[in-house]
């Protein structure tokens, strides 16, 4: 497992031991880029089921400012300060061994705006539309802000949820990979709250 692209590109990166994250591989990895970058002129990436933190600093690498990794997984958090320590993005990286509602209210509190979010929860439990309708609902998106969810081939998402449209979506043998996008407002529309 490695960083594959931007700044720390060919950087090893750290698995989580034993059987409970499933770390996304690399082809999956790049494709995923090249469907929303490859490259950010800054902004705040949320890796909420973070696992080895891997998508996140793939996305610090490429270019975003700033990352939240978030876990309940007490290895899991371990691995992903390493590997933020291994990259250099420490000072860059906000970790949080939370559960996922409870980590999307405490930001919606901070009133942190994301402009990309990735959510591949242990499939049994993922929660990806309704996480998604928070987000939009309390105003956790900046507009334009992309959602990448990664989920078994048979999950199916709604066109769209409020005004974050599913805008692509990819097969990789048992996985999906589902892009989101937050409609863009014009600069007419940012200023009518």
């Amino acid at each position: 497992m490695r960083v594959i692209s931007g700044s720390q590109k060919g950087r090893p990166l750290l698995a989580v031991p034993g059987k409970g994250t499933r770390p996304t591989v690399d082809k999956v990895k790049e494709s995923i880029f090249s469907m929303i970058g490859p490259y950010f002129q800054g902004g705040i990436v949320l890796d909420l089921y973070a696992g080895t933190g891997g998508l996140g600093i793939e996305a610090l690498s490429r270019g975003m400012e700033k990352g939240i990794f978030v876990d309940l997984d007490r290895k899991a958090i371990e691995v992903i300060k390493e590997n933020l320590e291994r990259t250099g993005f420490q000072g860059q990286a906000e970790v949080y061994k939370n559960e996922s509602g409870r980590a999307l209210k405490a930001l919606i509190k901070r009133g942190i705006k994301l402009d990309l979010v990735f959510l591949d929860p242990p499939y049994a439990h993922q929660r990806i539309e309704s996480e998604i309708a928070a987000m939009h609902d309390h105003g956790l998106l900046q507009s334009g802000a992309y959602i990448v969810a990664e989920t078994d081939a048979e999950v199916r998402f709604s066109s769209q949820i409020g005004a974050v449209h599913r805008i692509k979506e990819v097969e990789y043998g048992n996985t999906r990979v589902t892009v989101f996008q937050m409609k863009m407002l014009d600069s007419n529309e940012e200023g009518a709250d």
